[in-house]
């Protein structure tokens, strides 16, 4: 008798650990320009939930945060996204999806566009619209600067150029290759052009808040070029941009539930 218990224990721990990875969904969320993966910013609040719900959330600075500043071209962040994904699978973790809050969502998009094996890509109120003239102008077009010294052999050279988040802007040192991957209006970080990009089979969330800027562009703007799928959802929550990832956390949760 004592041995039959034996065995039943083993096999309910074995299950269990299985438990602990395989049938896990792993959620990479990404913070927005500036930002940070701190436990108290709106992505570290929102992984914070999702950990509590019972899912592995993977945080980390990205090249975009306000400590690294833009140090890896877009086609490199890429890269380091997909180191991410491929230590969880390593692990055992069969259900990634990437997500990201602002550009970590354009990141994410970006991501997916490139990348097979996803089981979702989350854009939490996605920003950074290279693309849209109004935002290069605010920035008087220095794309132009780093595409003429990227043309000259000189993009491994830093300069200053501007740069803008949600109305707020800024001038920074940047190697002009890197700035021109970020914010050529025709590069590899135009959202609607990666969105329809996106790998089959790989559902989206477009979640974004009522009085976010880019909630006036629609699903028009990019939602609607993602290849059809049956979870894919445009969901509109209350708030602005900032705090999307909080005001949106129960619908978040939902989705990623039903994947």
């Amino acid at each position: 008798m004592n041995l039959w218990i034996k065995f039943i224990v083993i096999t309910c721990v074995l299950f269990v650990t299985s438990l602990s990875s395989n049938d896990k969904t792993a959620v990479i969320l990404m913070h927005g320009k500036w930002g940070s993966d701190a436990s108290q910013s709106p992505v570290g609040k929102l992984g914070n939930f999702l950990k509590q719900k019972g899912f592995v959330v993977v945080t980390k600075d990205m090249p975009w945060s306000k400590y690294r500043e833009l140090d890896k071209s877009y086609e490199d962040s890429m890269l380091e996204i997909h180191e991410m994904v491929q230590s969880l699978k390593k692990k055992g973790i069969t259900k990634v999806v990437v997500g990201g809050h602002s550009i970590g969502a354009n990141a994410a998009l970006g991501y997916a566009s490139r990348y097979d094996g996803l089981s979702g890509v989350l854009a939490i109120a996605p920003g950074h619209v290279p693309e849209i003239k109004g935002f290069q102008k605010k920035m008087d077009n220095d794309w132009k600067k780093a595409q003429k010294m990227v043309d000259n052999g000189e993009g491994e050279k830093s300069a200053e150029f501007k740069d803008l988040n949600q109305g707020k802007k800024s001038k920074k040192t940047f190697k002009a290759n890197i700035y021109l991957s970020w914010y050529s209006p025709t590069g590899d970080a135009v959202i609607p052009t990666n969105v329809a990009n996106l790998k089959l089979n790989t559902p989206l969330l477009w979640i974004i808040g009522e009085k976010d800027l880019m909630n006036k562009r629609g699903k028009g703007y990019a939602y609607s070029n993602a290849p059809t799928h049956d979870k894919n959802e445009y969901i509109i929550v209350k708030g602005g941009h900032g705090v999307t990832p909080i005001k949106g956390k129960s619908e978040i949760l939902k989705w990623l539930k039903q994947l």
